[in-house]
């Protein structure tokens, strides 16, 4: 019976999400002034203030989930008296939330981690800007009709969240085409995304020498528990292999389902979501049916679960 810790990605970002962290917590405040440090500027500000417009722009949004994901992380850290390989087994982390679980890890700092995806921020948003594409999600169908619909309409599978939930990628007409083949198919729903563009795809592309040289320039360590990758499934600890996997991310299909049943597989019954939100939690459920799950995304939610341990 082991534990896991998992952190959300894009999209689980709502102002003043962490604020009572920051307020009631020293080990979680540390982490907002390291962050706005680190970046030159008050992003802390924009997080709990807002407006939502300047939150929502990809460039803040990937800081800003890293930074309150490590807060709620350090709270519980610094709560127990814990380090991350008394907490946990593995770590993973959804899209942008691969480069939190990496800060956890202590495999790169969470100045360094800040800085890296602001700039994956500012890259991804670029490659959206170039071309009308977009996301949808389909509901209801196996894996391999959705890979066929994929091929069928020219776009790709960007995310294989749990069973039935696919999220898929590509230019606007071709999404489009998608989701009426979907549901022709028989999806339960085929729901277009209100997104910038078409992550985790060959649109990405351009982003890609960029982001490769920023994460050649940050010092990587070995992972202190092993990392379940988002491409490849395996788990990995070593700081090459993690590069590769942070490269591969970019274009690459997040396969969250297969990692979950990886951990469950190596005995891991508990998941612990440090970050905005619970949908992580929630895939975890419709995954692994017994398992159990714990949130942290403000102090609440840090006290009802010390009360429960």
């Amino acid at each position: 019976m082991d534990n896991a810790i998992i952190f959300p990605g894009q999209g689980a970002q709502e102002v003043g999400m962490g604020k009572s962290l920051f307020e009631n917590s020293d080990a979680a405040k540390d982490v907002f002034l390291r962050a706005d440090e680190a970046l030159g500027m008050h992003l802390s500000k924009i997080i709990f203030e807002g407006p939502s417009e300047e939150l929502e722009r990809t460039i803040n949004t990937q800081p800003a989930i890293l930074t309150v994901s490590i807060a709620c992380f350090e709270a519980y850290k610094s709560l127990n008296s814990l380090s991350v390989s008394t907490i946990a087994k593995f770590a993973a982390g959804h899209s942008l939330g691969e480069y939190s679980a990496l800060v956890a890890n202590k495999t790169i700092t969470l100045e360094d981690g800040v800085k890296l995806v602001r700039e994956r921020g500012r890259l991804m948003q670029e490659a959206c800007d170039r071309v009308d594409s977009g996301m949808a999600a389909i509901i209801g169908l196996e894996e391999d009709i959705v890979q066929d619909i994929c091929k069928e309409s020219n776009t790709q599978a960007a995310n294989v969240n749990s069973p039935g939930q696919i999220v898929i990628s590509g230019l606007k007409t071709d999404i489009e085409t998608a989701v009426k083949i979907s549901s022709d198919r028989g999806a339960k729903r085929a729901i277009p995304l209100k997104v910038s563009g078409a992550f985790h795809s060959y649109l990405m592309s351009s982003a890609l020498t960029e982001m490769n040289e920023a994460i050649k320039n940050v010092p990587f360590n070995n992972s202190t528990i092993p990392l379940i990758a988002n491409c490849s499934s395996k788990s990995i600890s070593n700081a090459s292999e993690i590069r590769e996997e942070l490269a591969e991310q970019l274009c690459g299909c997040v396969y969250w389902q297969k990692g979950i049943e990886l951990m469950a597989s190596k005995g891991v019954t508990t998941f612990y979501e440090f970050g905005p939100g619970k949908v992580l939690s929630g895939m975890v459920k419709r995954i692994v049916e017994n398992a159990t799950t714990h949130s942290v995304s403000d102090y609440e939610s840090l006290i009802n679960l010390q009360s429960e341990n």
